[in-house]
This record gives structure tokens, sequence and C-alpha cells, in this order.
């Protein structure tokens, strides 16, 4: 096997792991929205709210995001602005578009790796519920080094790009 097509199994795989939690996350949309329905259902027509419902509605929100963030930058459905760069020729956009990848795996480097120290010495609870925090705080390391893996998938195109766009 040659070292592309290792790099595109690898890379396959990268995007089914992604895709896969990214659907694992949504799931989590079912009981957010049950939850709340029943929540202001029984505020409005018993009076009686349901107790933790605002925290329950918080931690799946959270998971919601967290899983879904990787697969948001495989499918480039984050926010971009091109105003500049639309107007520049095509190998500086890709230049730029390697410089603002790299930026972007830094950062998401950092996250990764502080979302683990925190999360490994994390020892609260939630104030009403007494969930412990830990679980999340790692969560954000776990999409952080999700979203790095698509980083470098898209740092890998891009070089490619670039290379075969040498005058």
């Amino acid at each position: 096997m040659s070292q592309m097509e290792w790099l595109e199994r690898v890379k396959k795989i990268i995007q089914t792991v992604n895709r896969f939690i990214a659907g694992a996350g949504a799931f989590f949309l079912i009981p957010l929205m049950l939850l709340t329905s029943t929540d202001v259902l029984s505020r409005d027509v018993f009076n009686h709210p349901i107790p933790g419902t605002s925290e329950l509605s918080e931690y799946m929100l959270s998971v919601f995001i967290l899983l879904g963030i990787a697969y948001t930058q495989r499918v480039k459905a984050h926010v971009g602005v091109s105003i500049i760069t639309s107007h520049l020729r095509h190998r500086p956009q890709l230049i730029l578009n390697i410089i603002t990848t790299l930026i972007s795996l830094f950062i998401f480097s950092i996250l990764a790796w502080q979302g683990w120290v925190v999360g490994i010495g994390e020892r609260t609870v939630s104030d009403m519920l007494r969930v412990p925090q830990y679980p999340f705080r790692l969560l954000v390391a776990l999409a952080a080094l999700l979203v790095c893996l698509e980083i470098l998938i898209d740092f890998g195109d891009a070089i490619k790009k670039l290379v075969r766009s040498a005058p």
C-alpha cells in the first residue's frame, strides 16, 4: 500500500468517526426538546417547573455542540469572511489558507491540551443536580482533538493544491 493510499484511508476513518460522533451529538437534541417542552408545559399549566431542567439543558446543549464541531469543520460550515482574499489570485489565497489553517491548528491544540489538563483536575459538581463537571471538560479536549484531526486533513489538502499550482 502506497503512502497516499494509506493517508486517504486514515482520512476516511477520521471523517467517518467525526460523522458518527456528530450523529451521536445530534441525538441529544431529542431529549433536550422533550425536556424543555415538558418543563414549559408543567410550569405554565401546573405552575410546577421540573427541577434541574436548565442544568440538564445546558449539559445536553454543550454535548450537542462539542460533538458536532469537528463535523462542522469537515463540511466547512463555519463562518468565513473573504472580503479581501476573494480578490487575490489563487496561489496567494492558498498560502493564506495554509497560514490560517496552521493558526487554527495551534489554537485547537492548545484547547485540546488545556481541556485535558482542566478535565483531569476537575472535581466540582453542578449546584442543583450534583452532576460532575469533569466529563464535560474532557469532552472539550476530545472535541478539540477531533477538530485538530480535521484541520490536519485540511492542511494536507491545501499543501497538495499549492504544490499542484506551482509555476
